[in-house]
C-alpha cells in the first residue's frame, strides 16, 4: 500500500502508485490489475470530507474499473481493481486530480470555514 503526503506533485503520487500496480493472481481472471492508494489527512473530519467529495464520482466504465475507498485514523483509503493497465492507470490519474483539487480546496479554505 502506498502512503502519500498530501502535499505530494502529482508526478511523486504517480511515480509511488506505479510500484504498486500489481497483476495479482489472487483476483478473479478478468480483474488482473489492482493499486491502493493511502493519503494522510491527519484529522478524521477533513479525510471524511474528502471522502464525501470523492464518492459522488463513480466509475465510467464500472465494467471495467472498481474503486473501494474508506476513511479510517484520518487516512483516505483507496482500492481499485481493473481488467486492464490503460483502464487502471486512466481512472486512477483522474481520480488523483479530483483528490488534488479537493485537498487544496481544505488546504486553502478549511480554517476558514471553522471560523
Amino acid at each position: 500500500m502506498s502512503v502519500v503526503a498530501p502535499n505530494t506533485t502529482v508526478e511523486q503520487t504517480i511515480e509511488a502508485i506505479a510500484s504498486s500496480i500489481t497483476s495479482n493472481p489472487a483476483l478473479p481472471s478478468t480483474w488482473d490489475f489492482c493499486c491502493d492508494l493511502e493519503v494522510d489527512y491527519g484529522s478524521e473530519e477533513n479525510a471524511s470530507i474528502v471522502y464525501s467529495a470523492l464518492a459522488i464520482d463513480k466509475e465510467l466504465q464500472p465494467d471495467k474499473v472498481k474503486r473501494q475507498m474508506s476513511v479510517c485514523n484520518g487516512k483516505l483509503s483507496v482500492h481499485f481493481e481493473a481488467v486492464e493497465a490503460r483502464f487502471l492507470r486512466a481512472s486512477f490519474s483522474a481520480f488523483v486530480d479530483i483528490l488534488i483539487l479537493a485537498t487544496k480546496t481544505i488546504e486553502e479554505f478549511g480554517h476558514e470555514m471553522k471560523s
